[in-house]
């Protein structure tokens, strides 16, 4: 087949490799040149994803992958075309379609018959249908369900672990018609390879959902979920401070059980999907009060966990606090949604002066994220674990001299390992 990737960020480049080592031809689509001059080159673009690199060094001279910033290249007589731009939220929490129009109306004057679309990013329900059907069949003078085919079909991967999740999890297709979710699911069980599993309800492979807006929702349940049940964590958390309990004993014995699945509370929740996705369901449904009331006890947890602080160490003005971890996760270069920037703000609200440091960013790297650098070994009088990198499982005082106080936000460490130091975690009382 002929296959166009729309947008080579970190989930959609793994997905053209993943496409392309399937023997077909697959021309990916980018807006930002020097992305496509480095796919183009072999090289990664971004550093971390597991395989990328060799898949690359593989595909692109063999001729299988190549990358353009024209969609005339790319999009007339594909076979299949896959989108996997970013739709961002608002301040007010609204969903930003403008990256995913322009993509759209771009895919559009240059649609050709015979073609099946399918968008992979995680959409509001309503919106395959609704929104990018009357784009394209405006855009490109085609009738949907006759001259070419919309599904959604949203990924389910992680950065870094992109090949083995699209091997792990069942791949969700809903389509606008019959007959576009068998040319979707007809699709992706020729580029993509399952894991037999056998805690599945079925067979693991493509699993089609009956619409388009059913495969929206399936996507967006699965990440409030989580964000539902870490905010539950969190409410348990901080009722363990006020109660002299030890909150992670307690998950651990209440998950002995196997109806309990409790997630672990932290300092913030990051990322492109946990903080959002919640966000784009309430769009639909604004009287999801559970939803709602989870997204805000998250939300507050970096300005809780610097009241921890504040309560063990005393008067933050004028303290050096060390914020140890910019990522949202560790392990992953990426600060989307991060938990670093509420916990620097609510550091500079009491008055501290906050530093960050990180060992995947260079110091004019965090600069250009309006963040002071701090440096390890430099004097320092209370620090913040934000990101459990592994780094930082192995620091101690003598790395931080002057620490007084450290608020482990995703218990990274242990109390042994700071003597002198005042060692506190979220719901340990």
């Amino acid at each position: 087949m002929e296959i166009a990737v729309i947008g080579l960020g970190k989930i959609g480049l793994p997905l053209a490799a993943q496409f392309a080592s399937k023997g077909h031809r697959v021309t990916g689509v980018d807006i930002a040149p020097d992305v496509v001059r480095l796919v183009n080159e072999a090289t990664e673009p971004f550093p971390g994803e597991a395989g990328l690199a060799d898949a690359l060094a593989e595909l692109v001279p063999s001729g299988a992958l190549r990358a353009t910033t024209d969609y005339a290249d790319a999009v007339p007589g594909a076979d299949a075309i896959v989108l996997v731009v970013p739709l961002f939220v608002d301040d007010d929490a609204r969903p930003d379609f403008r990256s995913l129009d322009a993509s759209t109306e771009e895919l559009a004057a240059h649609l050709t018959p015979g073609t099946l679309v399918s968008y992979e990013t995680t959409l509001p329900v309503g919106t395959t249908r609704d929104r990018w059907m009357p784009m394209l069949e405006k855009g490109s003078g085609l009738a949907e369900g006759i001259d070419f085919h919309v599904v959604f079909s949203p990924e389910r991967v992680l950065t870094g672990r992109v090949f083995a999740d699209l091997r792990k999890y069942p791949k969700l297709i809903g389509g606008l018609s019959a007959e576009g979710a068998q040319r979707a699911t007809s699709f992706y069980a020729d580029v993509l390879d399952f894991d037999e599993r056998t805690d599945l309800p079925r067979p693991n492979g493509v699993w089609d959902l009956g619409s388009a807006e059913a495969s929206e929702l399936a996507k967006l349940a699965e990440t409030t979920y989580r964000d539902v049940n870490i905010g539950l964590a969190n409410q348990f958390a901080r009722f363990a401070d006020s109660a002299g309990i030890d909150i992670a004993r307690v998950i651990e014995a209440a998950n002995s059980q196997p109806y309990s699945h409790i997630h672990q509370p932290g300092i913030a929740v990051g990322g492109h999907c946990i903080p959002v996705y919640p966000r784009l369901y309430l769009w639909n449904d604004p009287d999801a009060t559970v939803v709602r009331a989870a997204r805000e006890a998250n939300a507050a947890m970096p300005s809780y966990t610097i009241g921890l602080l504040e309560g063990a160490f005393g008067d933050l003005r004028g303290a050096r606090v060390a914020v140890l971890g910019a990522a949202y996760r560790g392990g992953v270069k990426e600060t989307a949604f991060s938990g670093v920037f509420p916990t620097v703000a609510a550091l500079a609200g009491r008055g501290a002066v906050p530093l960050v440091h990180d060992p995947l960013y260079a110091d004019d790297e965090l600069a250009g994220l309006g963040f002071t650098p701090y440096h390890l070994d430099e004097p320092v009088d209370a620090a913040v674990v934000q990101a459990d990198h592994r780094e930082y499982a192995e620091l101690g005082p003598d790395r931080l001299p002057g620490v007084r106080v450290l608020v482990d936000g995703r218990r990274t460490s242990s109390a042994d390992r700071w003597p002198g130091v005042t060692y506190r975690v979220i719901g340990r009382g």
